[in-house]
């Protein structure tokens, strides 16, 4: 082969590069913007309502502060997986010891648990260390247990567990809820996907595009499983 045809492919396979990252960054700045508008709009109507005859002002004031928190959150989780991709944040440094910390965050959201009307539980082996610093470890936890009180509906059970199966060390989320079709499982960890019935849901639609960042960026995998009406099961799969 002619040496002189090397830095050609070269800057070919750079240009295909350059292509598919402004593609995505294209993609997720329209993105971004289309999530932040739905709650400044909600919150300009909010604030318009308030000036019509007899209007509950403190009710609509009350409405808009919980609009304003929710585009908060939802700037805070777009800066956090920002921060992921640069490279800003290290996931993988040395090993979590994983059943204290689903404990944790599982006793942390019992009154939410209870108002959702779901029944929560942190089970598995106490000996098993996952390769995440518990910082991290904490984020996917949240995050997994976020999405089933969000969306698995009233009468529903959730477990955060963490084992061993053969080679590798497993951290699972499941519950018991509504579930999603086979259409819209292998969408779950898209940023800002939600499905249909979760669209009235006050979630950002980043806590599992985040987990699965994480997870990958420690050198683990993620996948879904489930059906409607028969629940949803998260797995994390890490390299013992």
């Amino acid at each position: 082969m002619d040496v002189t045809d090397a830095p050609e492919h070269v800057e070919t396979q750079d240009s295909a590069y350059d292509a598919s990252f402004d593609e995505l960054r294209t993609g997720f700045t329209a993105a971004v913007s289309h999530e932040l508008r739905t709650p400044l709009a909600r919150i300009l109507a909010l604030l318009d309502s308030a000036d019509l005859p007899g209007a509950d002002v403190q009710g609509l004031i009350d409405a808009a502060r919980a609009e304003v928190e929710h585009a908060g959150a939802l700037i805070d989780e777009i800066l956090f997986l920002s921060e992921l991709e640069g490279g800003k944040e290290i996931v993988a440094f040395g090993m979590t010891n994983a059943l204290p910390v689903l404990e944790d965050v599982i006793n942390e959201h019992t009154d939410a648990a209870g108002r959702a009307g779901i029944a929560v539980a942190a089970t598995g082996d106490p000996n098993v260390d996952v390769p995440l610093r518990p910082r991290m470890l904490r984020i996917v936890a949240e995050n997994l247990t976020g999405n089933a009180l969000r969306y698995a509906g009233h009468g529903a059970s959730f477990t955060l567990s963490v084992y061993r199966e053969g080679d590798s060390i497993v951290l699972r989320a499941s519950d018991t809820g509504v579930g999603l079709s086979e259409t819209e499982i292998p969408r779950l960890f898209e940023r800002f996907w939600r499905a249909d019935a979760a669209r009235a849901s006050r979630g950002t639609g980043l806590g599992l595009a985040i987990v699965k960042h994480v997870v990958t960026a420690a050198g683990g995998t993620v996948e879904a499983s489930g059906a409607r009406g028969r629940g949803l099961e998260v797995r994390c799969n890490f390299p013992a």
